[in-house]
């Protein structure tokens, strides 16, 4: 910018001297104005030419709450010309003006007051303006703050909102009710064109604040009553504007961002409504690994944590699959957070009908199972979830099919774990509780400890006591049904005498599994006193042959050539 550009010829003719000329810089521009005009509009600037008329006044400016372009239009303003205000330099003008004391006691028709009117009729009059303003204003917000814009501002946004809560933005509520059946990812994309009062027209949102501004507008709206679910879908959007975007695009950013980012993810636990079903499950899911990513309080993690408990029901496993962090982490995922999501969510719970605890009941059974194939997961974590995932489902779940899955699927992907660690692994699992499809699995299973597979054969034989008289009721009653009243006799009599029949085949065939069960016992209990003798390799051969026999007498195999097991068996090596 050249220096005085905006005086024109004849003025400069006027003012040749150098004695009537006045040097200032302004953020390191220099500035070659009259001193007269300066003079007649500022009264601070007329009391320094008038008391050092001779000394380099260059610096005098130094402090002054201004920028060049804004400096310019003052002193254009000083030289007669009309500036053009908007909302974006209003708030810079007034400052300087009345840092420079441009008031009516020194000048009628100052420029004060002037900015002071565009300001009170064009701008605090709307919700677009009025943000705009506020954003503008940041770099002297103080200056800003002391004159009473900030504060006008605000309380226009807060009076705006309290009438007409959607300028906040739609509520999560509103959005699902609006948007059925659409991809949920529309819910979370920033600057969304809404609809209001039926007509479309894009405002101004919130999230462009900064955070110094940003938060003290939401508190004074928390105090004004203003409802959660809007406040929760303001507070979600600058989140996702300043935190979480930038996390999925892989951005790491320099300490410093990272620094700011931990501010504002602190922050906005801070102002999130602690209501359950205001904020989408996976929504908190995402600021809570944004919150330990960016190693935010334990204040803040627990206030998401404890959020999340409350609605744990709507979560998926995939939400539950949060990284483990740091340089020296043992486990691919981070079991101890999932475990305080539990607790949290069975001390917050009240619900009546129970449906909230069969589906975390389920939830956590099939994060088990997500998480079996962990090489790194220690078998400790995995007995201590197991725990949990049983105290979660007694009572609640039919069958503990999901557990022998997850136990199946870790002793799969953990071979090299003993004889007695496995069964450790699988001392909670109830085979009485199985269905058939998992029971005759679980029969043919090699990766099973022998203990298990005899707790296994006792369930099958259970289960065939219970179910077989019942099949054979069912299967009577249907053919008396359908037979006609002519053949009712006769098909009675056919009947009685297939079910004796079909009775003594079954007693049959538990006989004859009760006595592989008792010899299977008997093996177990010879292999257990050759491996107390001290006779280990011994008892290693006698246990290989043994349980090629004991697979041959409960049926899985008759020949290599016609094998039931459902898993080859693999060479494995110790980890």
């Amino acid at each position: 910018m050249a220096t005085g550009q905006f005086m024109d010829s004849a003025t400069r003719k006027s003012k040749s001297k150098a004695s009537s000329e006045v040097q200032l810089c302004v953020d390191g521009v220099p500035f070659t104005l009259d001193r007269e005009l300066l003079a007649s509009k500022s009264s601070k600037l007329a009391v320094l030419l008038k008391d050092h008329p001779s000394e380099d006044l260059t610096n005098v400016l130094r402090d002054a709450p201004a920028d060049p372009e804004t400096f310019e239009l003052v002193a254009r303003f000083c030289y007669g010309y009309e500036i053009n205000l908007s909302t974006e330099n209003v708030t810079h003008v007034a400052c300087l003006a009345h840092y420079l004391g441009m008031t009516e006691s020194h000048c009628t028709n100052n420029l004060f007051s002037k900015a002071l009117d565009f300001f009170e009729h064009q701008v605090v009059s709307s919700w677009n303006k009025s943000i705009r303003a506020l954003k503008a204003a940041e770099d002297i917000l103080q200056q800003a703050a002391d004159l009473g814009l900030v504060g006008a501002c605000v309380e226009s946004i807060i009076l705006k909102a309290l009438e007409h809560p959607h300028l906040l933005g739609e509520s999560f509520k509103d959005l699902t009710s609006n948007d059925e059946g659409e991809d949920n990812e529309n819910y979370f994309r920033p600057n969304v064109r809404r609809k209001l009062f039926a007509l479309e027209w894009k405002y101004e949102d919130l999230s462009i604040l900064s955070l110094r501004l940003y938060e003290p507008i939401i508190g004074a709206m928390i105090e004004r009553k203003i409802p959660a679910e809007y406040i929760g879908a303001a507070v979600c959007q600058y989140a996702k504007k300043w935190v979480l975007f930038s996390m999925k695009e892989g951005d790491d950013g320099s300490i410093y961002k990272k620094s700011i980012q931990r501010e504002i993810i602190e922050a906005v636990e801070r102002m999130l409504p602690n209501a359950r079903g205001l904020i989408p499950c996976a929504l908190l899911f995402e600021m809570l690994r944004s919150a330990i990513a960016f190693d935010a309080s334990n204040e803040c993690r627990n206030g998401f944590e404890i959020r999340i408990g409350k609605q744990l029901d709507q979560a998926t496993v995939k939400d539950l699959l949060i990284p483990s962090q740091g340089y020296a982490k043992e486990e691919r995922y981070d079991t101890e957070c999932v475990r305080r999501l539990m607790k949290n969510f069975y001390r917050n719970y009240t619900g009546k009908d129970g449906h909230e605890l069969i589906t975390v009941a389920e939830l956590i059974e099939n994060f088990l199972i997500e998480i079996a194939s962990d090489i790194d997961l220690k078998m400790s974590t995995f007995i201590s979830l197991t725990d949990f995932s049983l105290a979660a489902s007694r009572g609640i779940l039919q069958n503990s099919d999901g557990m022998y899955r997850a136990i199946d699927i870790y002793l799969d992907k953990h071979r090299y774990l003993t004889e007695s660690e496995r069964e450790e692994v699988c001392h909670l699992l109830d085979c009485s509780k199985m269905s058939p499809e998992a029971c005759l699995h679980a029969s043919r299973n090699e990766r099973l400890p022998v203990r298990v597979m005899v707790q296994v054969l006792f369930a099958v034989q259970l289960q065939m006591r219970e179910t077989m008289p019942k099949e054979i009721k069912g299967s009577e009653e249907g053919r008396l049904f359908l037979k006609g009243a002519e053949e009712e006799e006769e098909e009675e009599e056919a009947a009685t005498r297939g079910c004796n029949s079909e009775e003594e085949v079954i007693k049959a065939e538990m006989e004859k599994m009760s006595s592989k069960v008792l010899e299977l016992e008997r093996e177990c209990d010879m292999m257990r006193r050759e491996i107390l003798n001290g006779s280990c390799r011994k008892a290693r051969k006698g246990k290989v042959n043994m349980w090629k026999e004991m697979k041959r007498k409960l049926g899985c195999i008759t020949s290599m050539h016609n094998c039931n097991c459902h898993v080859k068996k693999k060479k494995v090596h110790p980890k």
